[in-house]
Protein backbone atom coordinates (compact mmCIF):
# COMPACT_ATOMS: atom_id res chain seq x y z
CA UNK A 1 0.00 0.00 0.00
CA UNK A 2 2.85 2.38 0.78
CA UNK A 3 4.57 1.85 -2.56
CA UNK A 4 1.23 1.95 -4.37
CA UNK A 5 0.26 5.25 -2.74
CA UNK A 6 3.69 6.78 -3.35
CA UNK A 7 3.64 5.58 -6.96
CA UNK A 8 0.22 7.14 -7.48
CA UNK A 9 1.60 10.40 -6.09
CA UNK A 10 4.60 9.92 -8.38
CA UNK A 11 2.16 10.21 -11.31
CA UNK A 12 2.02 13.96 -10.65
CA UNK A 13 5.78 14.29 -11.04
CA UNK A 14 7.01 11.44 -13.23
CA UNK A 15 10.47 10.53 -14.46
CA UNK A 16 13.31 8.97 -12.54
CA UNK A 17 13.24 11.33 -9.57
CA UNK A 18 9.55 10.74 -8.88
CA UNK A 19 9.99 6.98 -9.04
CA UNK A 20 13.05 7.18 -6.79
CA UNK A 21 11.12 9.03 -4.06
CA UNK A 22 8.35 6.43 -4.25
CA UNK A 23 10.87 3.57 -4.10
CA UNK A 24 12.44 4.98 -0.93
CA UNK A 25 9.02 5.26 0.73
CA UNK A 26 8.15 1.65 -0.16
CA UNK A 27 11.46 0.36 1.20
CA UNK A 28 11.09 2.16 4.54
CA UNK A 29 7.54 0.84 4.93
CA UNK A 30 8.86 -2.69 4.39
CA UNK A 31 11.61 -2.12 6.97
CA UNK A 32 8.95 -1.08 9.48
CA UNK A 33 6.80 -4.14 8.81
CA UNK A 34 9.80 -6.48 8.94
CA UNK A 35 10.75 -5.26 12.41
CA UNK A 36 14.42 -6.15 11.99
CA UNK A 37 16.26 -3.87 14.41
CA UNK A 38 19.54 -4.40 12.55
CA UNK A 39 17.90 -2.90 9.45
CA UNK A 40 16.84 0.24 11.34
CA UNK A 41 20.48 1.24 11.66
CA UNK A 42 20.97 1.33 7.90
CA UNK A 43 17.52 2.59 6.96
CA UNK A 44 18.80 5.31 4.61
CA UNK A 45 21.17 2.95 2.81
CA UNK A 46 18.32 0.54 2.17
CA UNK A 47 16.03 3.39 1.12
CA UNK A 48 18.66 4.81 -1.24
CA UNK A 49 19.27 1.43 -2.87
CA UNK A 50 15.53 0.99 -3.47
CA UNK A 51 15.25 4.58 -4.71
CA UNK A 52 18.02 4.08 -7.27
CA UNK A 53 16.64 0.73 -8.40
CA UNK A 54 13.02 1.80 -8.77
CA UNK A 55 14.11 5.17 -10.14
CA UNK A 56 16.17 3.68 -12.97
CA UNK A 57 13.04 2.38 -14.64
CA UNK A 58 11.78 5.96 -14.81
CA UNK A 59 13.82 6.47 -17.98
CA UNK A 60 11.61 3.98 -19.85
CA UNK A 61 8.97 5.50 -22.14
CA UNK A 62 5.61 3.73 -21.93
CA UNK A 63 3.02 6.25 -23.13
CA UNK A 64 2.66 4.66 -26.56
CA UNK A 65 2.62 1.16 -25.04
CA UNK A 66 -0.34 2.20 -22.89
CA UNK A 67 -1.99 3.33 -26.13
CA UNK A 68 -1.63 -0.18 -27.59
CA UNK A 69 -3.64 -1.46 -24.63
CA UNK A 70 -6.43 0.96 -25.57
CA UNK A 71 -6.77 -0.41 -29.11
CA UNK A 72 -9.82 -2.31 -30.33
CA UNK A 73 -8.14 -5.51 -31.59
CA UNK A 74 -6.54 -8.42 -29.76
CA UNK A 75 -2.99 -8.34 -31.26
CA UNK A 76 -2.38 -4.71 -30.31
CA UNK A 77 -3.99 -4.97 -26.88
CA UNK A 78 -2.14 -8.17 -26.00
CA UNK A 79 1.12 -6.70 -27.24
CA UNK A 80 0.53 -3.62 -25.10
CA UNK A 81 -0.20 -5.64 -21.96
CA UNK A 82 2.77 -7.97 -22.40
CA UNK A 83 5.17 -5.09 -23.05
CA UNK A 84 3.85 -3.30 -19.97
CA UNK A 85 4.58 -6.51 -18.09
CA UNK A 86 8.17 -6.33 -19.37
CA UNK A 87 8.52 -2.64 -18.45
CA UNK A 88 7.04 -3.14 -14.99
CA UNK A 89 9.22 -6.20 -14.45
CA UNK A 90 12.33 -4.11 -15.17
CA UNK A 91 11.19 -1.51 -12.63
CA UNK A 92 10.61 -4.16 -9.99
CA UNK A 93 13.65 -6.32 -10.71
CA UNK A 94 16.04 -3.38 -10.38
CA UNK A 95 14.19 -1.90 -7.40
CA UNK A 96 13.91 -5.15 -5.47
CA UNK A 97 17.38 -6.22 -6.57
CA UNK A 98 19.32 -3.23 -5.29
CA UNK A 99 17.21 -3.14 -2.12
CA UNK A 100 17.95 -6.80 -1.36
CA UNK A 101 21.65 -6.38 -2.11
CA UNK A 102 21.73 -3.54 0.42
CA UNK A 103 20.20 -5.95 2.95
CA UNK A 104 22.97 -8.55 2.48
CA UNK A 105 25.71 -5.90 2.39
CA UNK A 106 27.61 -6.49 5.63
CA UNK A 107 31.07 -7.21 7.00
CA UNK A 108 30.99 -10.87 5.91
CA UNK A 109 29.82 -10.00 2.39
CA UNK A 110 30.70 -6.54 1.26
CA UNK A 111 28.84 -5.60 -1.93
CA UNK A 112 31.29 -3.99 -4.34
CA UNK A 113 28.90 -1.28 -5.46
CA UNK A 114 31.42 0.41 -7.72
CA UNK A 115 31.93 -2.83 -9.66
CA UNK A 116 28.18 -3.52 -9.83
CA UNK A 117 27.39 -0.02 -11.10
CA UNK A 118 30.13 -0.29 -13.72
CA UNK A 119 28.74 -3.63 -14.91
CA UNK A 120 25.19 -2.24 -15.02
CA UNK A 121 26.35 0.71 -17.12
CA UNK A 122 28.42 -1.45 -19.48
CA UNK A 123 25.74 -4.10 -20.04
CA UNK A 124 23.08 -1.38 -20.35
CA UNK A 125 25.00 0.28 -23.17
CA UNK A 126 25.76 -3.04 -24.85
CA UNK A 127 22.14 -4.20 -24.67
CA UNK A 128 20.94 -0.91 -26.14
CA UNK A 129 23.53 -1.03 -28.92
CA UNK A 130 22.64 -4.62 -29.82
CA UNK A 131 18.85 -4.63 -29.45
CA UNK A 132 18.08 -1.11 -30.66
CA UNK A 133 20.94 0.11 -32.84
CA UNK A 134 21.74 -3.20 -34.52
CA UNK A 135 18.77 -5.57 -34.42
CA UNK A 136 16.24 -2.67 -34.23
CA UNK A 137 13.84 -4.42 -31.87
CA UNK A 138 11.73 -1.34 -31.22
CA UNK A 139 9.14 -1.73 -28.47
CA UNK A 140 7.61 1.73 -28.57
CA UNK A 141 8.44 3.61 -31.78
CA UNK A 142 8.97 6.51 -32.19
CA UNK A 143 9.56 7.03 -28.45
CA UNK A 144 12.72 6.34 -26.47
CA UNK A 145 13.80 2.69 -26.34
CA UNK A 146 15.75 2.89 -23.09
CA UNK A 147 13.95 -0.20 -21.86
CA UNK A 148 16.82 -2.06 -23.53
CA UNK A 149 19.38 -0.25 -21.38
CA UNK A 150 17.39 -1.16 -18.25
CA UNK A 151 17.25 -4.76 -19.45
CA UNK A 152 21.05 -4.82 -19.71
CA UNK A 153 21.35 -3.32 -16.22
CA UNK A 154 18.95 -5.95 -14.85
CA UNK A 155 21.02 -8.74 -16.43
CA UNK A 156 24.12 -7.28 -14.76
CA UNK A 157 22.38 -7.29 -11.37
CA UNK A 158 21.21 -10.89 -11.85
CA UNK A 159 24.67 -12.08 -12.90
CA UNK A 160 26.25 -10.30 -9.92
CA UNK A 161 23.88 -12.13 -7.57
CA UNK A 162 24.37 -15.52 -9.21
CA UNK A 163 28.15 -15.49 -9.23
CA UNK A 164 28.23 -14.28 -5.61
CA UNK A 165 25.69 -16.93 -4.57
CA UNK A 166 23.15 -14.38 -3.32
CA UNK A 167 20.05 -16.49 -3.95
CA UNK A 168 17.97 -14.59 -1.39
CA UNK A 169 18.58 -11.28 -3.17
CA UNK A 170 17.80 -12.84 -6.55
CA UNK A 171 14.51 -14.16 -5.17
CA UNK A 172 13.46 -10.67 -4.06
CA UNK A 173 14.40 -9.30 -7.50
CA UNK A 174 12.31 -11.89 -9.33
CA UNK A 175 9.20 -11.51 -7.18
CA UNK A 176 9.43 -7.72 -7.23
CA UNK A 177 9.72 -7.87 -11.01
CA UNK A 178 6.82 -10.27 -11.45
CA UNK A 179 4.65 -8.21 -9.11
CA UNK A 180 5.41 -4.87 -10.74
CA UNK A 181 5.10 -6.36 -14.23
CA UNK A 182 1.68 -7.84 -13.53
CA UNK A 183 0.61 -4.67 -11.73
CA UNK A 184 1.52 -2.44 -14.67
CA UNK A 185 -0.33 -4.62 -17.19
CA UNK A 186 -3.33 -5.20 -14.90
CA UNK A 187 -3.46 -1.48 -14.16
CA UNK A 188 -3.65 -0.75 -17.89
CA UNK A 189 -6.52 -3.24 -18.15
CA UNK A 190 -8.36 -1.45 -15.32
CA UNK A 191 -7.66 1.87 -16.99
CA UNK A 192 -9.17 0.66 -20.26
CA UNK A 193 -12.26 -0.72 -18.52
CA UNK A 194 -12.66 2.53 -16.59
CA UNK A 195 -12.22 4.65 -19.71
CA UNK A 196 -15.46 3.21 -21.05
CA UNK A 197 -17.36 4.44 -18.01
CA UNK A 198 -18.58 7.92 -17.18
CA UNK A 199 -17.00 8.00 -13.73
CA UNK A 200 -15.17 11.31 -13.05
CA UNK A 201 -11.94 9.65 -12.00
CA UNK A 202 -8.33 9.69 -13.14
CA UNK A 203 -7.92 6.10 -14.30
CA UNK A 204 -4.25 6.75 -15.09
CA UNK A 205 -3.83 6.94 -11.33
CA UNK A 206 -5.30 3.47 -10.93
CA UNK A 207 -2.63 2.12 -13.26
CA UNK A 208 0.08 3.95 -11.30
CA UNK A 209 -1.25 2.64 -8.02
CA UNK A 210 -1.38 -0.91 -9.39
CA UNK A 211 2.30 -1.13 -10.36
CA UNK A 212 3.31 0.13 -6.92
CA UNK A 213 0.84 -2.09 -5.05
CA UNK A 214 1.72 -5.34 -6.81
CA UNK A 215 5.42 -4.47 -7.05
CA UNK A 216 5.40 -3.75 -3.32
CA UNK A 217 3.48 -6.97 -2.71
CA UNK A 218 6.12 -8.98 -4.57
CA UNK A 219 8.97 -7.24 -2.76
CA UNK A 220 7.29 -7.65 0.64
CA UNK A 221 6.37 -11.33 0.16
CA UNK A 222 9.84 -12.34 -0.99
CA UNK A 223 11.60 -10.28 1.69
CA UNK A 224 9.44 -11.55 4.54
CA UNK A 225 9.70 -15.20 3.48
CA UNK A 226 13.48 -15.20 3.35
CA UNK A 227 15.90 -15.73 6.24
CA UNK A 228 18.46 -12.96 6.18
CA UNK A 229 21.81 -12.85 8.01
CA UNK A 230 22.35 -10.30 10.76
CA UNK A 231 23.63 -7.02 9.33
CA UNK A 232 25.39 -5.69 12.39
CA UNK A 233 25.43 -2.04 13.45
CA UNK A 234 29.10 -1.14 13.58
CA UNK A 235 29.73 2.27 12.06
CA UNK A 236 26.27 2.22 10.45
CA UNK A 237 25.16 5.63 11.69
CA UNK A 238 28.07 7.43 10.09
CA UNK A 239 27.54 5.55 6.83
CA UNK A 240 23.92 6.76 6.75
CA UNK A 241 24.91 10.42 6.33
CA UNK A 242 25.36 10.54 2.55
CA UNK A 243 22.42 8.21 1.81
CA UNK A 244 20.24 10.36 4.09
CA UNK A 245 21.23 13.50 2.18
CA UNK A 246 20.45 11.87 -1.17
CA UNK A 247 17.08 10.46 -0.04
CA UNK A 248 15.74 13.45 1.89
CA UNK A 249 17.42 16.38 0.13
CA UNK A 250 18.77 15.61 -3.33
CA UNK A 251 15.92 13.51 -4.75
CA UNK A 252 13.17 15.81 -3.37
CA UNK A 253 15.03 18.88 -4.64
CA UNK A 254 15.27 17.40 -8.15
CA UNK A 255 11.52 16.67 -8.00
CA UNK A 256 10.91 20.29 -7.00
CA UNK A 257 13.26 21.69 -9.65
CA UNK A 258 11.65 19.66 -12.44
CA UNK A 259 8.02 20.10 -11.37
CA UNK A 260 7.50 23.42 -9.62
CA UNK A 261 8.09 25.75 -12.53
CA UNK A 262 5.91 28.53 -13.91
CA UNK A 263 4.50 26.37 -16.70
CA UNK A 264 3.22 23.65 -14.35
CA UNK A 265 1.82 26.17 -11.88
CA UNK A 266 -0.23 28.08 -14.46
CA UNK A 267 -3.43 26.88 -12.81
CA UNK A 268 -2.74 29.54 -10.13
CA UNK A 269 -3.50 32.19 -12.75
CA UNK A 270 -6.78 30.47 -13.63
CA UNK A 271 -8.04 30.80 -10.03
CA UNK A 272 -7.27 34.50 -9.89
CA UNK A 273 -3.70 34.36 -8.67
CA UNK A 274 -0.81 36.38 -10.03
CA UNK A 275 2.70 35.53 -11.10
CA UNK A 276 3.76 36.57 -7.61
CA UNK A 277 1.42 33.91 -6.23
CA UNK A 278 3.21 31.32 -8.36
CA UNK A 279 6.44 32.41 -6.72
CA UNK A 280 4.85 31.95 -3.30
CA UNK A 281 3.79 28.41 -4.22
CA UNK A 282 7.33 27.62 -5.30
CA UNK A 283 8.70 28.92 -2.01
CA UNK A 284 6.15 27.00 0.07
CA UNK A 285 6.98 23.75 -1.73
CA UNK A 286 10.71 24.31 -1.30
CA UNK A 287 10.27 25.10 2.39
CA UNK A 288 8.40 21.82 2.91
CA UNK A 289 11.42 19.98 1.51
CA UNK A 290 13.73 22.04 3.69
CA UNK A 291 11.64 21.00 6.70
CA UNK A 292 12.00 17.35 5.66
CA UNK A 293 15.79 17.78 5.47
CA UNK A 294 15.94 19.56 8.83
CA UNK A 295 13.92 16.86 10.58
CA UNK A 296 16.01 14.10 8.98
CA UNK A 297 19.30 15.66 10.05
CA UNK A 298 17.94 16.25 13.54
CA UNK A 299 16.98 12.60 13.70
CA UNK A 300 20.42 11.66 12.46
CA UNK A 301 22.21 13.35 15.36
CA UNK A 302 19.69 12.49 18.07
CA UNK A 303 18.00 9.29 17.03
CA UNK A 304 18.62 5.81 18.34
CA UNK A 305 17.27 4.45 15.06
CA UNK A 306 14.52 2.43 16.67
CA UNK A 307 11.02 1.73 15.35
CA UNK A 308 9.68 5.16 16.27
CA UNK A 309 12.53 6.96 14.53
CA UNK A 310 12.11 4.98 11.32
CA UNK A 311 8.34 5.46 11.41
CA UNK A 312 8.87 9.21 11.78
CA UNK A 313 11.16 9.24 8.74
CA UNK A 314 8.59 7.27 6.73
CA UNK A 315 5.75 9.56 7.75
CA UNK A 316 7.59 12.76 6.82
CA UNK A 317 8.72 11.37 3.47
CA UNK A 318 5.24 10.33 2.37
CA UNK A 319 3.41 13.34 3.85
CA UNK A 320 5.70 15.86 2.16
CA UNK A 321 5.38 13.94 -1.12
CA UNK A 322 1.58 14.02 -0.87
CA UNK A 323 1.63 17.70 0.14
CA UNK A 324 3.67 18.59 -2.94
CA UNK A 325 1.16 16.77 -5.16
CA UNK A 326 -1.64 18.87 -3.64
CA UNK A 327 0.29 22.06 -4.28
CA UNK A 328 1.01 21.07 -7.87
CA UNK A 329 -2.61 20.30 -8.79
CA UNK A 330 -4.50 23.01 -6.93
CA UNK A 331 -5.18 24.50 -3.53
CA UNK A 332 -8.97 24.85 -3.60
CA UNK A 333 -9.93 21.98 -5.87
CA UNK A 334 -8.21 18.63 -6.14
CA UNK A 335 -8.76 15.47 -8.19
CA UNK A 336 -10.70 12.97 -6.11
CA UNK A 337 -7.84 10.46 -6.12
CA UNK A 338 -5.70 12.82 -4.07
CA UNK A 339 -8.02 12.49 -1.10
CA UNK A 340 -7.55 8.75 -1.42
CA UNK A 341 -3.85 9.34 -0.77
CA UNK A 342 -4.76 10.65 2.67
CA UNK A 343 -6.99 7.65 3.36
CA UNK A 344 -4.22 5.31 2.23
CA UNK A 345 -1.64 6.96 4.47
CA UNK A 346 -3.99 6.75 7.44
CA UNK A 347 -4.70 3.08 6.68
CA UNK A 348 -0.98 2.29 6.36
CA UNK A 349 -0.17 3.85 9.72
CA UNK A 350 -3.07 1.97 11.33
CA UNK A 351 -2.10 -1.39 9.81
CA UNK A 352 1.54 -1.02 10.80
CA UNK A 353 0.72 -1.00 14.49
CA UNK A 354 1.71 -4.15 16.35
CA UNK A 355 2.97 -6.04 13.30
CA UNK A 356 4.84 -9.23 14.17
CA UNK A 357 6.73 -10.98 11.38
CA UNK A 358 8.48 -14.34 11.46
CA UNK A 359 11.03 -14.86 8.69
CA UNK A 360 10.45 -18.36 7.35
CA UNK A 361 12.50 -19.33 4.36
CA UNK A 362 10.51 -20.67 1.41
CA UNK A 363 12.62 -22.95 -0.77
CA UNK A 364 12.09 -22.30 -4.46
CA UNK A 365 13.57 -23.06 -7.83
CA UNK A 366 13.76 -21.06 -11.08
CA UNK A 367 11.29 -23.52 -12.63
CA UNK A 368 8.60 -22.21 -10.29
CA UNK A 369 9.34 -18.64 -11.35
CA UNK A 370 9.03 -19.63 -15.00
CA UNK A 371 5.68 -21.29 -14.33
CA UNK A 372 4.38 -18.15 -12.60
CA UNK A 373 5.53 -15.98 -15.52
CA UNK A 374 3.78 -18.29 -18.01
CA UNK A 375 0.59 -18.11 -15.95
CA UNK A 376 0.78 -14.31 -15.99
CA UNK A 377 1.31 -14.28 -19.77
CA UNK A 378 -1.78 -16.49 -20.23
CA UNK A 379 -3.78 -14.34 -17.82
CA UNK A 380 -2.83 -11.23 -19.79
CA UNK A 381 -4.23 -12.89 -22.92
CA UNK A 382 -7.55 -13.36 -21.11
CA UNK A 383 -7.50 -9.73 -19.94
CA UNK A 384 -6.81 -8.63 -23.53
CA UNK A 385 -9.87 -10.53 -24.76
CA UNK A 386 -12.04 -8.93 -22.06
CA UNK A 387 -10.65 -5.45 -22.81
CA UNK A 388 -11.28 -5.75 -26.55
CA UNK A 389 -14.87 -6.89 -26.02
CA UNK A 390 -15.59 -4.10 -23.53
CA UNK A 391 -15.24 -1.08 -25.82
CA UNK A 392 -14.79 0.34 -29.25
CA UNK A 393 -11.90 2.62 -30.28
CA UNK A 394 -10.74 4.75 -27.35
CA UNK A 395 -9.09 8.14 -27.33
CA UNK A 396 -5.32 7.79 -27.23
CA UNK A 397 -5.28 4.30 -28.74
CA UNK A 398 -2.21 3.28 -30.75
CA UNK A 399 -1.63 0.68 -33.48
CA UNK A 400 1.54 -1.41 -33.46
CA UNK A 401 0.16 -3.94 -35.93
CA UNK A 402 -2.14 -2.91 -38.76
Amino acid sequence: MALGTAWAIRGKFGHEQGAAWAGAIGAIALILVAGRTDWYHKVFKLALAAAVGWGLGGMISYGVVVGYGRAADFPNVYYGLTMLFVIGALYGFLGGGLFSLAIVDRKEFNVKWHALITEMLALGLLAYALLINQIEWFMTPPRSELWAACLGAAIAVAWFMIRNNQKEALRVSVYSGMGAGFGFAFGNFLQVIGAGSSLPFNFWNIMEYAIGFFGGLGMAYSTLTTKWPESGTEGSKHSNLLPMFLVTAFIPFVVWDQSFNVEKLEYVLSIGGSEDAIGVFRVISLLSIALLVLISFTKYYRAKYDYKDVRSIFLWLIVVYAFLSFLLTGIYKHPIEQYLYILNIAAILFLMRGQKVTFDHVEEFPRKWLIIILIIICLLALLAVIAVSSHGPLKGSQMRFL
